[in-house]
């Protein structure tokens, strides 16, 4: 089993590529990386790529789906399941404009190239209340991305979607660490729903969705990662 890990130096990406290579079943993983990872493996090709210059990562062939057949690199894209974390914040991205490419534009690219190269799963890290009819930016463009996912013809497609992640995170998220502290506090008297989603569980979800998930759409509710 070969995967390809989009979002690999993320909070939830870190924890599925820790995972994916203790899986026993995995024999091979690409993990195109904005920055180097400080991971080492013998299992693990992780290049340093240029997401802003998508023309240099397309496979040289394709043999079905939308995605076009231009020259690229084509050995980033041999593989059996793919797992996308990829994911941002509107305050980080500093734009509509610039979340929608990464949370949306960026998976979508990946998954059309990644299928026509041969992949026969894939695994998303959405979010709960992804809905494209929602009056909130955040879930509306997560509920985009599934839809446009489901267009594709994968043969399985898992949707992952976790509530508030429960996970220690490099970079600081004021909102997000006062929302655990209370959570966390709370847990016992919330709704399976509402509680916060252990990374790990998150990881596990997308790595199972990836590796042995059965043909189908198979969605994963906060409530299950709870």
């Amino acid at each position: 089993m070969k995967l390809l890990i989009l979002g690999a130096t993320g909070l939830v990406g870190s924890e599925v590529l820790r995972q994916a290579l203790a899986h026993p079943d995995v024999t091979e993983v690409r993990a195109p990386v904005r920055r180097p990872l400080t991971l080492e493996h013998p299992r693990l090709a992780a290049p340093v790529v240029d997401f802003a210059d998508l023309e240099s990562l397309r496979p040289d062939k394709t043999g079905r789906g939308d995605a076009p057949a231009l020259e690229g690199n084509d050995e980033l894209w041999k593989a059996d399941g793919v797992i996308c974390a990829l994911g941002t914040t509107l305050k980080a991205a500093g734009s509509r404009e610039a979340f929608r490419r990464v949370d949306l534009e960026l998976p979508l690219w990946f998954a059309r190239h990644a299928r026509a190269a041969g992949a026969e799963r894939f695994a998303l890290n959405s979010a709960l209340g992804a809905d494209r009819g929602s009056r909130f930016f955040y879930s509306r463009v997560k509920g985009e991305l599934e839809a446009e996912m489901t267009k594709l013809d994968y043969p399985s497609l898992t949707l992952v979607r976790p509530g508030l992640i429960d996970g220690e995170r490099a970079e600081v998220r004021h909102a997000e660490r006062l929302g655990l502290a209370l959570s966390r506090g709370l847990r016992p008297l919330l709704p399976r729903q509402w509680r916060p989603s252990p990374v790990a569980r998150i990881a596990e979800a997308l790595v199972q969705g990836a590796i042995s998930a059965p043909a189908g759409r198979h969605l994963v509710k906060a409530r299950d990662l709870a």
